[in-house]
This record gives C-alpha cells, structure tokens and sequence, in this order.
C-alpha cells in the first residue's frame, strides 16, 4: 500500500487539527475547506473505500459523524444547513483513498454546489435498474 496521508494522521505522524476520536473514528479540519468549519471524519482502520467497509465500522463512522455534525450546528460558526458528502472511486470524486466523510457547513451564497445533469431514465429502465440492485441485496 502506497503512504497515506489519514492513517499518518491518525498515528500522529502528519498534523492535523484534530477536533473529536473514539476508538473507532478521528474527525479533524479540511486543510482544502469550502467553507469554514469544513471537516472530515475517518475510521482509524484503513478502508480503500465505503464499501470495503463492514456494517459495524460503517455505523461507527456515522455514529461520530452525528456526534460532530450536531457539534458544528451549535458551535459559533453557525451554519444555516450541513452537506455530508462521501466520495467513492475516481469516478465518484475520492481524491484520498482511505474511506472519509465530508462534513460541509452550507451558508446562504457560499457558492459551494453540485453541477447536475439529470439522467433521462424512463420508468421502465428505472424498474429495471432496481431490479438488479434488488436481486444483489
């Protein structure tokens, strides 16, 4: 496995502003924030990404993110809304390949978004897709 910069972070051999941990999740700040209090929540174990996870990480990671979410929306920053945002694969926007949480406080005219070109998908190939995703579960 290559380096990574969160499991350095986790072992405290890259800085970070460190702002909540349990035994299972570390949350610190986005040295990239789009905007202010902008933070990400990790598990302490290395997963590639979310769905190399198991259910008992995965609830964990979400746990502490509730935990943290809930602390931002009362702290003085005082965020209008929040964006959780989890990024899988190139494909889907992960820059870092060990499995993490955005936590975006959102701001009227913070200009942060999504570009979104809605997919065309009749109610038939809507019926379709749920189907194969029905028949994996």
């Amino acid at each position: 496995m290559n380096r990574c910069i969160f499991c350095d972070i986790i072992n405290r051999e890259s800085p970070a502003e460190i702002i909540y941990e349990d035994e299972f999740s570390i949350a610190f700040m986005d040295i990239n924030p789009v905007t202010p209090g902008h933070l990400l929540i990790v598990p302490k174990k290395h997963f590639r990404v979310f769905t190399d996870m198991d259910e008992v990480s995965a609830g964990e990671l979400f746990s502490a993110a509730l935990k943290v979410s809930r602390a931002v929306r009362r702290s003085e920053l005082k965020p209008e809304g929040l964006n959780l945002f989890l990024a899988e694969e190139s494909a889907g926007m992960q820059e870092i390949f060990h499995c993490h949480l955005h936590i975006i406080p959102r701001y009227s005219g913070d200009g942060f978004g999504l570009k979104i070109k809605y997919s065309d998908e009749t109610k038939n190939q809507l019926k379709i897709n749920a189907e194969k995703i029905r028949k994996i579960l």
